[in-house]
């Protein structure tokens, strides 16, 4: 009997030990992050950065993403979801983390949509369409063009508009970006220029909700 509480109290320690081990460490890597965005503030957003919601929306929403990443996928309708509930007052920034194989091939075809102003239709187009095309060992992205011609965008055009040098130029500095804030992983979010830690519906949620509170006076 002696024994077996000396071994639960043993356990104990050792289970509170890990705890304030991991709290710590949480709170070191937030510490870490805040850091990199503050350091990095100005390159968050770029002048191209693909950008929806009121223009004069006082919260934004960046969002390094990958058109290959399924999580990027999953959370699309959410993000979108909490743009409507804060019509006016938050606006969404697409960075590019192309991690996947043929994904910044993905990107050239999305920035191609522009000069056709269809950019939102088409990114929605590859989202719907990702599990048919995005194989991380054999992506077949050529599959894509038939859903950007479903919403209207010119492909031919779009396949023109996607060999301009400046796409090669856009690419690399986002890729920049990813490398100066040190993504890791897609999406990855920041509200006004504060990092999310804790990867999830409901702290993505919290973080835009104190924003929107503390700059809205709500």
């Amino acid at each position: 009997m002696k024994k077996n509480l000396v071994l639960i109290g043993s356990l104990l320690i050792v289970a509170v030990m890990f705890g304030m081990g991991m709290f710590a460490f949480q709170g070191k890597k937030a510490d870490e992050s805040a850091a990199l965005a503050s350091k990095n503030s100005a390159n968050l957003v770029q002048f191209y950065s693909p950008t929806t919601g009121a223009a004069d929306a006082k919260v934004t929403l960046v969002e390094f993403f990958d058109p290959s990443c399924e999580a990027c996928r999953a959370f699309y309708p959410l993000v979108k979801s909490i743009l409507e509930e804060n019509k006016g007052k938050l606006k969404l920034v697409l960075r590019y983390a192309a991690f996947h194989k043929d994904s910044d091939v993905v990107v050239k075809m999305l920035e191609a949509t522009k000069a056709q102003n269809l950019y939102w239709q088409s990114l929605e187009a590859v989202l719907l369409s990702q599990p048919e095309w995005a194989d991380h060992g054999n992506p077949q992205v050529e599959k894509i063009w038939p859903y950007l011609k479903t919403v209207g965008v010119n492909v031919e055009k779009a396949k023109a508009d996607m060999k301009s040098p400046a796409l090669d130029s856009l690419l690399k500095q986002d890729m920049a970006d990813v490398v100066a804030f040190q993504v890791k992983k897609t999406p990855t979010f920041y509200v006004n220029g504060k990092p999310l830690i804790n990867f999830s519906e409901a702290d993505l949620r919290t973080l835009i909700q104190k924003e929107v509170d503390v700059t809205y006076g709500n």
